[in-house]
């Protein structure tokens, strides 16, 4: 058998994101590798008076390409130039994705179950639009502290609301309330679902102004607006619309800020107003909304509705024959066939991912468990990853192989009881080593410390 035909034989990949695919890329380890654009090109279809790279949105087949439409056209496509190139099938077939592409993950394993053998899908966007509407929410939350200074919410005050330092008084009161409580006080809050605002806002308590607002303490608006992002976004009478924020380190990292409040000094917008915006007005709602510019943009997510704004997203209006809801959405527990045939999932997700909330993937897990008899573990494992923002960075253990242990788990039947994980050059500690945990496990330090000045650590209840 020639070279080419024995890779064949053994595996192809779709995705070629670089979180937790280890030290090389799928194409370097031999794998035969697919990636696509969902059917358009944010350089080339950018329109915009029609919000820019999202105008895709104003067309129907385009939203549904992106939402999920395209995946089983380009891999069947990809998968027959593979067996007439190497003469044979893939043995195995593998997708890696992380973001949107964690959401193209999960559409797989739910409306496509036999196209991939496993899938990592990482920090999935499973909730796309009520995400979007999430960072509506984050945006008018700090913009309310602008408004109790007097000030107006402009693109460029918007990532004056909290100074580098404001941030990193909330990572200190984080970590204060909860970093011992996975045994060790590391940096790292090991135990985040134990990190609760009752435990969180007395250490932010201590760090409130005591008169007007200065360098080295925190406002009351500041207070209130932190505790809205950890409690999410809701209607007027209290309904969940997408979940919150888990308390975390990670609110002091710069990703953190860039994607929720933009540079400090303005030169750079938040990334939940110059993207979010005008994704939920076009390509998450219906009817599809030109906002212009991005100032525009800021104005359509501070004057945005909670009440009565969200049920764009479930609206199906003409020329849209489906919701944005049913197109980009992939949030259900029904993976009964995909666990018949025998497939694996891996899900990591940053605790402080400040666009897809790591919560929202923790609740899918339990549901999804329930639906199996507690016996989900069995096919799929969520692997949190305290402190780390958006797919990486952040005071995290980020550096970690999930493609590796995949492919583990469906060739050689091992299930990942943990994932090895080293912290990056960016972190606080370059080079520290812990594992990642399968939720609900956490990771515990075991024994004395070694040369390294660190214990061993296993993951434990």
């Amino acid at each position: 058998m020639s070279d080419r035909a024995k890779i064949s034989r053994r595996a192809f990949a779709s995705g070629l994101a670089l979180l937790g695919l280890g030290p090389t890329s799928a194409l370097a380890q031999g794998f035969a590798v697919l990636s696509q654009d969902s059917g358009h090109d944010n350089a080339r279809n950018t329109v915009p008076e029609r919000n820019g790279a999202a105008a895709f949105g104003f067309d129907p087949q385009a939203r549904a390409d992106y939402g999920g439409d395209s995946l089983e056209k380009s891999v069947l496509a990809a998968k027959a130039l593979v067996g007439a190139y190497y003469g044979g099938q893939p043995r195995y077939s593998y997708f890696f994705g992380c973001s949107k592409g964690g959401q193209e993950g999960m559409a797989l394993a739910q409306q496509y179950p036999d196209l991939f053998d496993g899938i990592v899908a990482a920090a999935p966007g499973f909730s796309l639009p009520r995400a979007a509407i999430g960072e509506a929410w984050n945006t008018q939350a700090f913009a309310s502290v602008l408004e109790a200074q007097g000030r107006q919410a402009t693109l460029a005050s918007l990532g004056t609301s909290f100074s580098p330092a404001d941030l990193g008084l909330v990572g200190q009161a984080v970590l204060a309330a909860c970093d011992a409580d996975d045994g060790l006080a590391d940096g790292i809050v090991g135990n985040f679902r134990q990190c609760t605002s009752a435990r969180v806002q007395p250490r932010l308590a201590e760090r409130r102004c005591s008169g007007a607002k200065a360098e080295g303490c925190l406002s009351d608006a500041q207070i209130v607006a932190l505790q809205r992002i950890h409690d999410g976004a809701r209607t007027s009478k209290g309904a969940q619309i997408y979940r919150g924020f888990p308390w975390d380190a990670g609110w002091a990292d710069i990703g953190w800020r860039v994607w929720m409040l933009g540079a400090p000094d303005g030169g750079m917008t938040a990334i939940n107003v110059a993207m979010g915006a005008p994704s939920l007005a076009s390509v998450f709602s219906s009817p599809p909304r030109a906002l212009g510019d991005p100032a525009a943009a800021l104005a359509y997510a501070l004057g945005y509705d909670f009440d009565r704004d969200p049920a764009g997203i479930d609206a199906a209006v003409a020329p849209f024959t489906r919701s944005a809801w049913e197109d980009i959405s992939a949030r259900s527990s029904n993976l009964d066939a995909f666990r018949a045939r025998g497939g694996k999932l891996i899900v990591p997700h940053g605790v402080s991912d400040p666009v897809f909330s790591v919560s929202d993937t923790i609740d899918w897990w339990e549901e999804t468990d329930r639906r199996y008899g507690g016996k989900a573990a069995g096919f799929t494992r969520v692997f949190p990853v305290p402190g780390m923002g958006h797919c990486q960075g952040g005071p995290a253990t980020d550096s970690f192989d999930a493609f590796g242990a995949l492919v583990n788990w469906v060739e050689h039947g091992q299930a990942p009881a943990s994932i090895p994980a080293r912290a990056g050059p960016m972190s606080p500690w370059p080079g520290r080593e812990r594992p990642l945990c399968p939720y609900p496990q956490v990771a515990r330090p075991v024994g004395a410390a070694g040369a390294n000045g660190e214990p061993e650590f296993a993951c434990a209840g």
